[in-house]
């Protein structure tokens, strides 16, 4: 356990005599209060979330700035009045002599300083003052962009960190950009395009409030099963409207969770839990409610059209496991066009979206389904090819590192 700070009396005398603090290895935070520190974002003082974010790192003890010169050991002195993407705490947290900067360019005052001894206190007087280091510190200062960081693995994207202050004219914006940066780089075309502001703002409400997002997905379910009960008896708009609905749960979830840092295990099966299981029930349900709207298919037809959706679908899965499992990579982010085949691919929110159009322009759920069977057979085909591919390429090379990983002039291998 560590031990508790030293009266303010003792702190003066080891101060002046820092040799005789024991010394520890694992570094400190030390937060300085600055304008603009107090402000709240999805429901936190931007020091609550900088709290967060470090104790995910392993790093929970904090000292005060003035107890920075008489600290024997390695410091993190962060800013509070600004906001940090996650995957630059690692960086911080794991690389000494480190000085990371805004990555607005012209504010060149330290956002974050991992240091000891001279370069910690040379990081607190810059901070304080809001200048720039000296130069002549034997220090690693980059901006964001500097670092090996565009790569988020996990979210599977490529993007530029960000770091930066926030102030009541920029609130929005940061705001906004931190949200943006809560999404999946390889998604359906719906998720990406048509759902961020709606989801924002909900997601935004929602923030300070009691509400989890284990509760977000909850509701979402309960939209699944009320859209499989519609589709099974026909009722095929109001089924779309719930189908609809738990779409934009599906994200309002998972980026109330990024948003507020407070994503879990189980919240992350309970959600890929539900959207891995449900789509064939829709689809069967479906099928099944034609007979109300008297367009019912053959046995036949019915066992064709299903076979070639739930069997496309379960083999589309198989394929992407696969990939990870023989190739290290998730398939969607080899190439460029492999990102771009996401948009449209065979899955729920694309078919939901051809479902729909037809079924409302035309009033023929079952040319919808019928349609919906071909685009999962064309996918599927399309993705055997390019499974197959990726696979030759990786006999070939022996390895695939996707676009996204790479530098911006660096193409596929």
């Amino acid at each position: 356990m560590t031990k508790k700070p030293a009266k303010r009396k003792s702190q003066k005398k080891e101060s002046s005599k820092p040799a005789d603090a024991p010394f520890r290895a694992d570094p400190v935070l030390c937060f300085l209060a600055r304008e603009g520190g107090a402000t709240e974002l999805w429901g936190m003082t931007l020091r609550q979330r900088l709290e967060k974010q470090f104790a995910r790192e392993g790093v929970t003890d904090a000292i005060s700035p003035e107890e920075v010169a008489g600290h024997n050991g390695p410091v993190i002195l962060v800013r509070e009045d600004c906001v940090i993407d996650p995957p630059l705490i690692p960086a911080i947290v794991k690389r000494p002599d480190f000085v990371l900067l805004s990555d607005m360019t012209g504010d060149d005052c330290p956002i974050a300083v991992h240091a000891r001894g001279a370069g910690a206190a040379a990081g607190l007087k810059a901070m304080e003052e809001g200048v720039a280091l000296d130069d002549k510190l034997d220090l690693f200062v980059r901006r964001p962009a500097d670092l090996n960081a565009v790569f988020w693995d996990k979210l599977r994207k490529r993007e530029v960190p960000y770091a930066r202050a926030v102030s009541a004219s920029n609130k929005d914006e940061v705001e906004w950009r931190i949200f943006m940066g809560t999404y999946k780089g390889a998604t359906d075309l719906v998720t990406k395009y048509v759902w961020p502001r709606p989801a924002f703002y909900v997601t935004r409400w929602l923030a300070p409030t009691f509400v989890t997002p284990n509760q977000v997905t909850a509701l979402s379910a309960v939209c699944v099963v009320l859209a499989f009960w519609l589709f099974w008896e026909g009722a095929y708009i109001a089924g779309l409207i719930s189908a609809w609905m738990m779409t934009f749960l599906d994200t309002v979830d998972g980026k109330l969770a990024r948003t507020t840092l407070t994503s879990s295990k189980w919240g992350d099966i309970f959600d890929h839990g539900i959207d891995l299981v449900h789509p064939p029930f829709w689809y069967v349900a479906w099928a099944l409610g034609l007979a109300i709207v008297n367009l019912a298919w053959t046995p036949d037809v019915l066992a064709i059209v299903l076979g070639a959706i739930i069997g496309g679908y379960i083999l589309q899965r198989i394929m992407e496991g696969i990939a990870i499992a023989l190739l290290g990579l998730e398939i969607h982010i080899w190439r460029p066009v492999d990102t771009f085949f996401r948009l449209i691919t065979a899955r729920r929110n694309p078919n939901l979206l051809i479902m729909t159009v037809i079924t409302v322009l035309t009033g023929r759920p079952d040319l919808a389904l019928e349609l919906v069977a071909w685009w999962t057979v064309i996918c599927l085909v399309l993705h055997g090819i390019q499974l197959a591919h990726a696979l030759i390429v990786r006999a070939r090379t022996g390895k695939l590192t996707s676009w996204m990983a790479k530098p911006v002039s660096a193409g596929p291998s």
